[in-house]
């Protein structure tokens, strides 16, 4: 009988063995997930004669339903893993002694999967085909499906882990790629144009690395000075390359004498036809005459610049304009703003990320900081220093989120 019984044993064990080498096989295959899950369920229906299971995996700090057999979605969602399963932690079979919950009562058993002695998973089994001899299949091979079920979920969790790597390793070759776009749209200092009439100052701080944010300055003419400043939604290769774009364009369209109006509809044709109506840019263009001293602009869907009038001491922001270029396939209505620059007065055009801040977790907007920099008789070097200062605060308590650019000139005539 001892020897009859070892027998029985080992060929037992040898089963077994040979089931768990088969799915080692199989993950080695570098099969999909979806389908190393249909060989687990093949394995628990028919070598196993579990007529009804259910598995749920905790991935990505979640608990999911990743196998659902031999009953209904409905009945998978009725039950919830916190409240009904995290209390099991060793394998349970219910009987009349010891029932299961409603929700748990189409099963037999529950097998709780453990990785460094944290739940990673549960297992369900239920309508198990009865052996006419011997010990019953639910004994039998719940330990088996546990060892089984908790290396599927530790495959899993790995190969999700390797994709987030490889998708993270993209998105830095992305981002670095981008990056460099974006620092050749960006003009240096030595490439302003030069005159004793005007001092340009400017200031760019990508948030992260790489940002949508551009500007420029231009020298249009000997007398005509065209600048402009832009924001596209969205950031990485794709806003790069939009922007990349952008900049080509208004170079060769913008210049001394044409229309504005006629170049922003030009501009919006553009964005279109580069983003697919899935990217938009809001923009400040201006033009400036050093001989007239006039200033023609157009907002397109732009934070507003601020333009402080020494003449007068006071500010005012430069608003006419239109929508944002790409929000629409055509724009309606353009109104090209026009004003006379005075003397030692000063103009600051930057984008949303200078004047919103996160605080107390929300988003607050305020330019007023900035409306009392620029308000005085200091130079714009001055202030741009001092906003750099308040950006160099707001960075330590990181309240940043946004890119910020920023274009100052200061009209001496």
């Amino acid at each position: 009988m001892i020897a009859k019984g070892h027998k029985r044993n080992l060929r037992d064990y040898k089963e077994r063995l040979n089931i768990i080498l088969e799915i080692l096989q199989t993950m080695n295959q570098d099969l999909s997930i979806e389908d190393l899950l249909s060989e687990f369920e093949v394995l628990l229906r028919e070598e196993l004669s579990v007529g009804k299971a259910l598995v749920f995996a905790y991935i990505n700090n979640e608990w999911e339903n990743i196998l659902i057999s031999g009953i209904s979605e409905r009945q998978a969602v009725d039950i919830d893993v916190k409240n009904n399963l995290l209390k099991y932690t060793k394998i349970e079979e219910f009987s009349i002694s010891s029932p299961p919950p409603d929700n748990l009562k189409d099963f037999d058993s529950v097998i709780p999967l453990f990785y460094r002695y944290k739940a990673i998973g549960f297992v369900l089994i239920g309508d198990v085909e009865e052996e006419k001899k011997g010990i019953s299949p639910t004994i039998k091979y719940r330990q088996l499906i546990q060892i089984i079920a908790n290396l599927i979920i530790v495959f899993i969790e790995t190969k999700r882990m390797q994709k987030e790597l490889i998708e993270q390793e993209t998105l830095k070759k992305e981002m670095e790629l981008a990056s460099k776009i974006q620092n050749q749209l960006i003009p240096g200092e030595d490439q302003y144009p030069k005159s004793h009439q005007l001092t340009i100052k400017t200031l760019y701080h990508p948030h992260y690395g790489v940002g949508g944010d551009y500007y420029d300055i231009m020298q249009l003419s000997r007398n005509t000075i065209g600048f402009c400043i832009a924001d596209v939604s969205g950031k990485g290769i794709a806003a790069a390359m939009l922007m990349s774009n952008f900049q080509a364009v208004i170079r060769t369209l913008f210049t001394a004498r044409g229309s504005l109006k006629k170049l922003i509809h030009k501009l919006n044709d553009r964005v279109n036809e580069s983003a697919n109506n899935e990217k938009f840019i809001t923009m400040f263009i201006g033009r400036y005459n050093l001989r007239t001293h006039k200033l023609t602009y157009v907002n397109a869907g732009h934070l507003p610049p601020l333009y402080f009038d020494d003449k007068k001491g006071v500010i005012r922001s430069l608003e006419k304009g239109c929508i944002g270029l790409g929000m629409l396939d055509f724009i309606p209505a353009i109104e090209v703003g026009h004003t006379y620059i005075s003397k030692h007065s000063k103009l600051m055009a930057f984008t949303d990320g200078l004047v919103e801040h996160e605080q107390d977790d929300h988003v607050e907007s305020n330019s007023s900081h900035i409306e009392k920099i620029i308000s005085n008789r200091k130079s714009i070097t001055t202030n741009i220093d001092e906003i750099q200062n308040s950006i160099e605060g707001y960075i330590r308590s990181d309240a940043i989120f946004d890119d910020i650019s920023l274009v100052g000139i200061e009209f001496h005539r």
